[in-house]
């Protein structure tokens, strides 16, 4: 292929018009069409797309995408454009798909123990469907209450609850894709296990909207978990708190989640809540652990021995939050870390986060602490630590202009996520590859690797018109 795109034209817009009707296509409107110019990256990454699509039904995706092909136009899948690695930015332009409109609950299944949803449906929705019905939604990311299905289906999304329940690959059972010629294809079902070809379904979960538009998802529903009890156990140094997560996991207790977050981290957020933690005077580390039970009795003898194990691992004081109120007031700091530091810094870049074996924890936070010294980057530590999953959120050095932080950032994160390679690990857990991490991604990928993730880009997309630029090297 040559590497030019078609463009958006008046005779484009008039036909994708005339196929998914005139409310559903936004064209020159520049206000409009700043609102799909970015994602949670920030506005310092943003590109314009020459239109905007919000098709309502499977059918009208297959429209779109077949006139798309026929003139060779970009486009981005688009979810709630919560993602923070520019998967949704049109950085070629072209037509942005938006999936808002796809918001339907289909069915919740309580004999076969799935949710059949559209991908524009808001996590939490889902998540209190399910509940009604006596299930457990439980592949969703921190960003529950914002983010879409759709997207954490594309970016493989993670969050708290990685450790007990698997990320958001474990959870999807069936697709519906609407592939770049317009074909509708079909993938998984209500089923939980197959041997039957390569698993295309498989493929499709952290393409980050490179190989098709997904327009249909069947997820897993699992049991409500029974009794919860929080612990908050508080440490004098990130090193002490770092040797308390594996004895915790092996403890034969049920952990539901085990977070940490840093000294700076929880200051400036909770300032931004207004919320202070308890003993927040004398902590460098936090770990937020939670642990499940059947009833009082077991709850009990649970966080009782989980707390023991922390307080022989270093940790100064535990706090067992007993009350709703308490354990709200903790995941309140836990949830708002992001936004957080963006109240302290509204250009604080959350793009990287790295993933490394749990006995290369303690390496890598101090790696990522060493790299902050160097680049005059302030950054809070938070993340999913019993998976080793880390996420440094880094504040603009002062006195450095907005408009070369972005790229400074990012040359940061680049050498953050080399180191965390050499210690045998990734460089996303979760917040994916989008064009932000491109290159670092291919500078870690041998030229085998490279050429068979190529390979199968053109076998889905052979005009690449699928969000150019992004997770695979292009043309």
């Amino acid at each position: 292929m040559s590497g030019v795109y078609g463009k958006v034209t008046p005779e484009v817009v008039a036909e994708l018009r005339q196929k998914i009707g005139d409310r559903n296509v936004v064209y020159e409107d520049r206000d409009a069409l700043e609102n799909y110019a970015c994602d949670t990256a920030g506005v310092i990454f943003a590109h314009n797309p020459d239109a905007v699509v919000k098709p309502e039904n499977a059918e009208q995706v297959s429209a779109v995408m077949e006139t798309a092909s026929r003139y060779r136009v970009p486009v981005t899948p688009r979810g709630a454009g919560s993602g923070l690695a520019g998967a949704a930015i049109p950085v070629k332009g072209g037509i942005v798909l938006s999936i808002e409109k796809m918001n339907r609950i289909l069915e919740i299944d309580p004999v076969n123990r799935v949710a059949v949803v559209e991908p524009g449906v808001v996590t939490n929705d889902l998540c209190k469907a399910a509940a009604e019905k006596g299930f457990l939604y439980a592949g969703y990311p921190m960003s529950t209450e914002t983010s879409f299905i759709g997207g954490n289906v594309g970016t493989n999304a993670g969050g708290g609850k990685v450790i007990r329940y698997g990320s958001t690959r474990r959870h999807v059972l069936g697709l519906e894709v609407v592939l770049p010629s317009g074909a509708v294809v079909q993938l998984g079902g209500k089923f939980r296990k197959d041997t039957w070809g390569y698993s295309l379904l498989q493929l499709m979960v952290g393409s980050e909207g490179t190989l098709g538009v997904i327009t249909k998802v069947i997820v897993n529903l699992e049991p409500l978990p029974g009794r919860t009890v929080n612990l908050l156990a508080a440490y004098p140094d990130l090193d002490t708190m770092v040797s308390t997560v594996a004895k915790v996991v092996q403890s034969g207790t049920r952990v539901i989640s085990c977070e940490f977050f840093d000294r700076f981290a929880t200051k400036v957020t909770t300032d931004y809540v207004g919320t202070p933690l308890p003993y927040q005077d004398r902590t460098e580390a936090y770990l937020l652990i939670q642990i499940e039970g059947n009833n009082d009795d077991e709850i009990e003898a649970a966080y009782e021995k989980v707390g023991k194990i922390c307080e022989a691992q270093g940790a100064f004081e535990v706090f067992v939050a007993e009350s709703r109120i308490d354990s709200q007031m903790i995941w309140n700091v836990r949830q708002n870390l992001a936004e957080g530091m963006r109240a302290y810094d509204p250009y604080c870049s959350l793009s990287g986060d790295v993933v490394v074996p749990l006995s290369a924890v303690p390496s890598m936070i101090k790696t990522i602490n060493r790299l902050a010294e160097k680049w005059r980057v302030p950054v809070g530590n938070c993340g999913h630590i019993a998976d080793g999953n880390i996420h440094p959120l880094a504040a603009k050095p002062d006195g450095m202009p907005p408009e070369e932080w972005g790229e400074y950032a990012e040359q940061f994160f680049h050498e953050m996520i080399e180191e965390a390679v050499k210690l045998g690990g990734v460089g996303s857990g979760e917040h994916g590859v989008g064009f932000l991490k491109l290159p670092t991604l291919l500078s870690t990928k041998t030229p085998e690797e490279r050429r068979i993730h190529r390979a199968i880009k053109l076998a889905f997309d052979p005009l690449e018109i699928m969000n150019p630029g992004k997770l695979v090297q292009g043309e």
